[in-house]
């Protein structure tokens, strides 16, 4: 197993770097209707504004969550670097690139170098991903190949590998999954439930993912006598609306699993994520957002349409 913060800081975040043990087990998540929305869950206005998300650049400082349980990790440090941009006419883009450096007295320091570039169409519909990383300066066989949606299925070719293979659906690709995210926050849903493919690891495996969604804040994040995430507590996004998400990610199957990691985060209604957590339960890491230049001209074709080209 591979230790990785997802895509989803911005709709695409892949980190790998260190093995690690499974988180506790929790109880299994719902299995979703497809396309529908968690039972019993209000419903969004009809009068709710296109979501849209931001084009952006941000910088995540990383480090070893002190006040967990650590104790297969002594330290870690890195930093993460996105750029996201797009629309919903003509796709998103995501370029990331991370270093980190995590450290046990057992096995010493392992450093790992990941660049990652990744385009999902702005309907969901078509994904290509290439993933390179070093590990203490040894390449890896690189990750590239397309997945494509055909609404009840996702079939997904990988360069240089065996043939395609299909897995039943409906299957989101990260940024369509980030909308539901915030379509379900909107809404009030306290609980998502949906299958993923982003790309990662080998680039084929398909997730269960189930969210814990809390209640709607505004106003900046609370400092907590520190200067974490300060980019998010200036101008105009520290009044924005964001929800706490807690994101857990699991294997295929039925009955009773352990999920691989969860994420924990701050989930903004432009699709920017903060006080990130990554918690694999013998140790977490956090990450800490240090720069945010948000591109306030894009996303036009969102705006000018109402949901743009999204179905």
């Amino acid at each position: 197993m591979r230790l990785r913060l997802h895509r989803l800081l911005t709709a695409g975040l892949l980190v790998s770097a260190w093995g690690a043990q499974a988180a506790p087990v929790v109880s299994e998540p719902p299995t979703p209707a497809p396309g529908a929305p968690t039972e019993g869950a209000p419903q969004a206005p009809a009068s709710a504004p296109a979501i849209v998300l931001a084009n952006h650049r941000a910088v995540y400082d990383l480090s070893l969550d002190e006040g967990g349980n650590s104790r297969s990790v002594e330290s870690a440090r890195g930093r993460i670097v996105i750029d996201f941009r797009g629309d919903a006419c003509r796709g998103y883009t995501m370029l990331t690139r991370q270093v980190t450096e995590l450290s046990s007295g057992e096995t010493g320091a392992r450093l790992s170098d990941m660049r990652s570039t990744t385009f999902e169409g702005g309907q969901g519909r078509e994904f290509r991903f290439k993933t390179t990383t070093l590990t203490n300066n040894q390449p890896a066989a690189p990750v590239d190949g397309t997945a494509t949606d055909q609404g009840n299925a996702v079939t997904v070719k990988l360069k240089g590998g065996p043939k395609p293979y299909t897995v039943e659906g409906p299957v989101l690709f990260p940024s369509e999954h980030m909308r539901r995210l915030i379509e379900a926050a909107r809404a009030g849903q306290s609980t998502l439930s949906v299958k993923v493919f982003d790309g990662s690891d080998d680039g084929k495996k398909v997730y269960d993912t189930f969210a814990v969604i809390g209640h709607t804040e505004t106003g900046p994040a609370p400092a907590a006598g520190s200067t974490r995430d300060k980019p998010l507590r200036e101008g105009a996004i520290a009044s924005m609306p964001h929800w706490p998400v807690r994101l857990s990610y699991y294997t295929e199957g039925a009955g009773e699993r352990t999920p691989i990691y969860t994420l924990g985060f701050d989930l903004y209604e432009n699709g920017v994520s903060g006080a990130l957590k990554l918690d694999y339960g013998d140790f977490a890491i956090l990450g800490d957002m240090t720069a945010l230049d948000i591109d306030a001209k894009a996303g036009r074709a969102d705006k000018e349409t109402g949901k743009g080209c999204t179905p």
